[in-house]
């Protein structure tokens, strides 16, 4: 068989970066289960076992060294995963073979691994996360000042600001940062609770002594870089634990995919465009076209990911008493692929987000075409300054709009509201007069001062904290 000849996950092949496809590749997985074994052991010496420092170097020598062919041989014969991989390694540590797994059962080394490697996947999706924010923060400052039609329900709306805009998709972005923090700072390892979660086991190794048994788990997460262990737990530590982890995923998928919506809006309204490379394509029919790919992609995988996050939802829902089998097949699906989907949602908003294209005359352009309609209250107040009637003023406007409205929209002319109002002998203003109220910064309001303060008070401290994860960039395989 040829590497072309069977089916390959589009997340490695396409979307995921190496270094996340290392966290949860089969060398991660098992140097890991090998040094929690390593772990156990040396806990068990410390706390009075018959277990030798030679034994203990045999097993330590052997960590990263993985006889994959032994233990997928042995496989196929004893149809369990963990025990092959132990009788591999007793092969290689032939001194250490009757003290590997002493006392444990399977989902020692599969939890433990599990929650191990979500940790460090999670550390490398808040360091991208964190990228991310830095990049849009730029953007913001850039533009902070850039007066931008703003739109609620896709209708022109008051003006903002480009930056100001800005900051509103970095909210939700820091949003997912704290929901991260939250959830990577309650994470515990399994620890060594048995097969029902009663440590009979260990009870029974250390001869009903409790206080030894009481220290195996605290000393085992600390030799694996952790606080503490979950007090309770059956055979497996709760699904719900894989709940939290994913959520934070779909969190972040939500936010990235608003993120696209709003540049693939704005690509059409040719304003803001995501990178475009010189030689790329944009459409294999139409080649003139500028396709936002990119901000495609990543509402494509957020999509995916919003809803893997349902998968260990259910499968904790529906786990029975102490354990049962039916979470291991569906979790080593959802949770890597999770990851890796998200890996790449994040390396594409860093591709897209550092290389925007800004387009200021397209933007003005558009905002001059609606400014007439949002200026009207400015210009009222100045007709009343000149002597006029508020509530008659108020009515002419209403149908002076009305009737350059439709001039828009029917006769697909240009704004002449401008002019109407500058022939009206109620508003006693001059064309002139009416132009010099047309600078788009009187109605942007506090929007420049909010993207400084936001910047100043949030996000710089919090980049300021993280300085150390600062910098990367992203490479995108195609």
């Amino acid at each position: 068989m040829s590497a072309t000849d069977r089916y390959a996950s589009p997340l490695s092949q396409r979307y995921a970066s190496r270094e996340m496809q290392y966290i949860f590749s089969q060398d991660m997985k098992f140097t890991t289960w090998r040094r929690l074994w390593v772990a156990l052991a040396e806990t068990e010496m410390e706390l009075g076992l018959p277990i030798t420092q030679e034994q203990i170097d045999e097993l330590k020598s052997h960590i990263s060294d993985i006889n994959y062919e032994v233990a997928q041989a042995r496989e196929k014969e004893v149809r369990h995963d963990v025990m092959s991989h132990v009788y591999a390694y007793g092969v290689q540590c032939p001194k250490a073979k009757g003290i590997i797994h002493l006392g444990a059962t399977s989902c020692y080394v599969g939890d433990n691994t599990d929650i191990i490697i979500m940790n460090e996947a999670l550390k490398l999706v808040k360091k991208k996360l964190l990228n991310v924010i830095a990049e849009l923060a730029k953007f913001a400052a850039d533009n902070k000042a850039l007066p931008t039609l703003a739109f609620t329900h896709f209708q022109p709306a008051q003006p903002t600001t480009l930056g100001k805009r800005a900051t509103l998709w970095m909210n939700e972005f820091v949003m997912d940062l704290e929901d991260l923090e939250y959830v990577q700072s309650t994470l515990k390892l399994l620890g060594s609770k048995g097969t029902t979660g009663t440590q009979a086991s260990f009870l029974e190794l250390f001869e009903g002594d409790q206080e030894k048994v009481d220290k195996l788990d605290p000393m085992i997460a600390r030799k694996m870089g952790f606080q503490s262990c979950y007090p309770v737990s059956g055979q497996t530590y709760s699904r719900k634990v894989d709940t939290r982890v994913l959520n934070v995923l779909a969190g972040i998928a939500a936010s990235a995919h608003k993120f696209s919506n709003d540049i693939r809006l704005l690509q059409h309204l040719k304003e803001v465009e995501e990178p475009f490379e010189k030689s790329q394509i944009g459409s294999s029919a139409m080649a003139y076209k500028r396709n936002p790919m990119r901000s495609e992609r990543i509402a494509s995988l957020s999509r995916y990911v919003m809803i893997d996050a349902l998968n260990p939802a259910i499968t904790s829902a529906t786990q029975w008493f102490e354990r049962t089998l039916d979470d291991s097949a569906n979790k080593r699906l959802s949770v890597p692929e999770g990851f890796l989907a998200v890996d790449g949602i994040l390396d594409l908003m860093l591709n897209v987000v550092d290389g925007l294209v800004v387009y200021p005359k397209v933007i003005e352009k558009h905002l001059m075409a609606e400014l007439p309609f949002m200026a009207t209250e400015n210009i009222m107040m100045d007709a009343v300054k000149a002597g006029g009637d508020r509530q008659e003023l108020h009515e002419r406007i209403r149908e002076l709009s009305m009737e350059a409205g439709r001039t828009v929209k029917v006769e697909g002319k240009e704004n002449d509201l401008l002019e109407r109002i500058a022939a009206d002998p109620a508003f006693r203003l001059s064309l002139d007069d009416l132009k010099k109220s047309m600078d788009p910064s009187r109605y942007t309001g506090c929007a420049e001062t909010q993207v400084e303060k936001y910047l100043k008070n949030i996000i710089r401290p919090i980049l300021d904290a993280n300085r150390d994860l600062l910098g990367m960039k992203a490479e995108i395989n195609v």
